[in-house]
């Protein structure tokens, strides 16, 4: 095992505990996680339960929602590898009976985002479960109207667009749009866990109908806590109709680390050719109005992990998702071999952060490498009065992590333990404000397990012994209710306007 494995592995172990420490937090009812390295699955681990009470595990499938892009965006450059279009060519031959402008469109241009086609529609009932996605002809309806700007001027957003992309599929195949990609696409990459839409609801009123119904574990969704106090279960079973090439996708977070790291140019396997994945990751548009460096390519996005800075060897791409009850996220290294998928089952799901997180807890020990023997002992969650802390033994120091921060590496205090004063150590880089150049120690017992930490002047101990020392110092109040939101106590309300006289 290289250096660089070993790292890995160690960051492999603290994400899970990262990660559940967060959830925890949050209140997050479920997640699951994976990690690919060259193309290979190296970790994977669900946290929670899924909306019907269940534990999750990592074989539960969750709507992926918008990653349904890069599936469609995968089978537009196939088909044009087997000679049956080009990405100039306009959608309107295809599929017949558009707008004009609409028609013209090209298959890049609605890849890319470019055609400035409508979101979604003139009512987004489906995404908050409001009424039922929309069939062909409701899509068709919907983009009767024409483009809302010009083609080819911003980034533009739009689910229609890759709706009408399902039917240019559909066209150019002479098959349905999900029977096509299940076979061309979900089984030539080797994807047991993966279908581009819920399958139809069937008939479940006799024990022989149950019986010969295919079933899989599903991650039910849930809503967010507020504003009822408490989250409402999801079903999310619901199929995506025409929509189901921009967001009807059922996967788990191995089969999408699977699939996105064989995206990569170097992979090993595709179902594209090293050519059509290198224009299907080249930066299409940026997105000029978000404060994170962010871009489009084809059915891909792409930017820079906070820190590393852009054209480093740790740019990204991949994609997100968001549907009822359910947020997703896959993010790619290239440079680093590493793909790494999160899926969370609520409304206000964290899965942005826990991946772009889960890259930083990577970067770091890439950095500054995995536990040695001098630092071993340095490890554990310890508890002040302040919450917790995380010590991160690596190759020559110590980190001492926040687990409740999105990015619990980022301005880590760092201690070098001693070599011949075992439980002793300095702090040798902290923050302006922290305890820069002060001593570290352990507590040790009999047989040299650490019993308490302490950071300069400040002790910290167990979960199990703070919680006590809490109960002891801190008496509950009398009749104490759980907190009600929290309204302003002196609203300032807007004057109202003159009549004109």
């Amino acid at each position: 095992m290289t250096a660089k494995d070993k790292a890995l592995a160690a960051a492999l172990d603290y994400i899970p505990r990262w990660i559940a420490h967060q959830m925890r937090l949050a209140e997050q009812p479920g997640c699951s996680f994976a990690v690919a390295h060259r193309g290979k699955l190296v970790a994977e681990f669900a946290l929670g339960q899924s909306g019907d009470g269940r534990a999750l595990t990592p074989r539960h499938r969750f709507r992926v929602a918008s990653h349904s892009k890069t599936f469609t965006a995968a089978a537009v450059l196939r088909l044009r590898e087997l000679g049956r279009w080009q990405l100039d060519d306009a959608v309107g031959r295809y599929v017949p009976g558009l707008h004009k402008q609409v028609a013209g469109a090209t298959l890049a241009q609605l890849l890319a985002h470019g055609a400035g086609l409508v979101r979604d529609g003139a009512d987004a009932a489906q995404w908050s479960d409001r009424g039922p996605f929309l069939d062909e002809t409701a899509l068709r309806a919907d983009l009767g109207g024409g483009p809302v700007l010009t083609a080819q001027t911003r980034l533009k957003y739009s689910n229609h667009g890759y709706g009408l992309l399902g039917l240019a599929i559909a066209g150019v195949t002479g098959e349905p749009y999900t029977d096509w990609v299940a076979r061309e696409i979900v089984a030539a990459s080797n994807l047991d866990e993966t279908t581009p839409d819920m399958p139809d609801r069937p008939d479940l009123s006799t024990p022989r109908a149950r019986k010969a119904v295919p079933s899989f574990p599903f991650a039910q969704g849930h809503s967010a806590k507020w504003p009822l106090g408490h989250r409402q279960t999801i079903p999310g079973d619901n199929p995506t109709n025409a929509l189901a090439s921009a967001t009807g996708f059922v996967s788990t977070a191995a089969d999408l680390v699977k699939f996105f790291s064989s995206l990569s140019p170097d992979a090993r396997h595709s179902v594209l050719s090293p050519a059509s994945r290198r224009e299907m990751l080249r930066r299409q548009w940026r997105d000029a109005y978000g404060s994170v460096e962010r871009w489009y390519g084809l059915g891909t996005m792409h930017g820079a992990t906070p820190g590393a800075g852009s054209g480093s060897d740790w740019d990204w791409f991949g994609h997100t998702g968001g549907f009822q009850g359910t947020v997703s996220r896959t993010l790619c290294l290239p440079q680093q071999g590493l793909c790494i998928s999160g899926l969370s089952n609520a409304a206000d799901g964290q899965a942005h952060q826990w991946v772009e997180g889960a890259v930083q807890i990577v970067r770091a020990y890439l950095q500054h490498g995995a536990p040695s023997a001098r630092t071993a002992a340095w490890a554990g969650r310890w508890w002040s009065l302040w919450g917790a802390i995380d010590l991160l033994p690596m190759a020559g120091k110590v980190l001492v992590a926040q687990p409740s921060l999105d990015n619990p590496v980022m301005d880590a205090t760092q201690i070098e333990p001693r070599a011949r004063q075992p439980g002793h150590g300095r702090i040798t880089l902290a923050g302006s404000f922290a305890s820069h150049g002060e001593t570290a120690r352990l507590e040790l017992d009999a047989q040299g397990r650490a019993t308490a930490v302490w950071l300069a002047a400040t002790r910290l101990q167990s979960e199990a012994q703070a919680a006590r020392e809490l109960a002891a110092r801190y008496k509950p109040a009398p009749n104490a209710r759980p907190a009600k939101p929290i309204k302003p106590t002196n609203p300032i309300k807007p004057a109202k306007a003159r009549a004109a006289r």
